[in-house]
């Protein structure tokens, strides 16, 4: 085993760190008696269960001979093993042998590519604390960020702690997502992400068909050599003016594609422009990534509103975006999560005209007839599938008041 230094740290320590920990670990070279050094806020309650969990990761590492420091801010048993397997592997570079705690069976779950996304919550990858209630929030989806969130020199303990969040929290129903970081380094993420039931791949940056295919042929190469068989989606996001001209050509680059989406913080940097509240200057580009989606049978979804504080400029800004033909938003704060909603609720008229149209179909069906029809309109198969997904968010919506 090849050893690059004799002591390595990881995880969050500060005056404002909560349901994190912070382990060092220091490689004893002559001795095999392994010590553990524990300092936590819950000590009287789980320190003997900490202590526990060390020993069996430790046993699990055949690591003897070492001293080992942890400072527990109220962490979980996932991000625990997280942080020990992490400062673990930045001792030993090479080591690929993973500890996984059991997941549980309640949160093994699937997803479908027509699913209601409405909302999509960003959480940072390698923040534990705004793992845990995330889904009490109750957006559609929840993604679990290994790219712009996660500073370069933590990306290796991102990678292990959302590996362990996707096998231990609840997300209360919400799709499981992770936005990989761009390619090659995401190549990498996938190896940890995709066994461990995640239902959507965002792939950041996205200006070509080949990097869909590059993701996607990993997914699948990952899959069978785990005998994986729940679906893993795919969501590009489009960020720049080249991703803009090929927007059709990644759409419709493959059948696992769930939806196309748009992050204008980058596009409107990489055409050099300020991102404003009117939008102007990213009409055309919001227009190309509807009509890429739509073209290729996939949801458009629209970017996030960054000013969190301003809920009345996020629900108009809402309402344009589903007037112009998208179908969600991404959040990047939980208060947004409501507002989304709201927005993209289907309106009074809409829910009666999907009843309506629903309703024909059923009838149709009954009598086998081959034709559907609403008075003089014919209703065509695309505009069925359309109004069961106006009565499904129609349900959701309601659910939630």
């Amino acid at each position: 085993m090849k050893i690059t230094t004799d002591i390595a740290s990881a995880g969050n320590k500060s005056d404002k760190t909560r349901s994190d920990c912070y382990i060092t670990i220091k490689k004893l070279q002559r001795s095999k008696k392994l010590t553990i050094k524990l300092k936590s806020k819950v000590e009287k309650l789980y320190g003997a269960d900490i202590e526990k969990l060390i020993r069996k990761i430790s046993s699990f590492y055949n690591l003897d001979g070492a001293e080992i420091e942890v400072e527990d801010f109220g962490a979980l048993p996932y991000t625990i093993a997280a942080r020990f397997e992490t400062a673990y592997k930045r001792i030993f570079k090479n080591e690929t042998k993973e500890f996984l705690l059991p997941i549980k069976k309640a949160l093994i779950t699937s997803t479908t590519k027509d699913r209601v996304r409405k909302s999509r919550l960003y959480l940072p990858g390698n923040e534990p604390k705004f793992h845990i209630n995330a889904g009490l929030h109750k957006p559609d989806g929840i993604i679990l960020d290994l790219e712009d969130s996660v500073h370069p020199t933590e990306k290796d303990a991102a990678r292990i702690l959302v590996r362990n969040a996707l096998r231990s929290v609840n997300f209360y129903g919400a799709e499981k997502m992770v936005r990989i970081n761009q390619l090659p380094l995401g190549i990498e993420d996938l190896e940890s992400i995709v066994p461990h039931n995640v239902h959507v791949i965002l792939i950041p940056k996205c200006e070509s068909k080949e990097t869909v295919l590059k993701v996607d042929e990993k997914i699948k190469s990952i899959r069978q050599r785990n005998n994986i068989r729940n679906e893993i989606y795919l969501m590009p996001i489009i960020e720049s003016a080249l991703g803009i001209v090929n927007a059709y050509e990644i759409a419709s680059s493959s059948s696992n594609i769930c939806a196309l989406t748009i992050g204008l913080e980058d596009y409107t940097a990489d055409i050099g422009v300020q991102r404003t509240d009117a939008g102007l200057e990213s009409f055309y580009a919001r227009s190309i990534i509807i009509n890429a989606a739509k073209a290729a049978g996939v949801q458009a979804i629209d970017s996030v509103y960054s000013d969190v504080g301003n809920l009345d400029g996020l629900y108009k800004s809402c309402i344009e975006s589903k007037t112009l033909g998208f179908e969600g938003k991404g959040c990047i704060h939980p208060r947004q999560i409501k507002i989304v909603h709201k927005a993209f609720a289907p309106t009074p008229s809409e829910i009666e005209k999907a009843k309506l149209i629903v309703e024909a179909f059923d009838e149709a069906k009954r009598k086998n007839l081959s034709v559907i029809s609403i008075g003089n309109k014919m209703i065509d198969p695309p505009v069925v599938k359309q109004a069961l997904k106006i009565l499904e968010s129609a349900k959701q919506n309601f659910n939630e008041l």
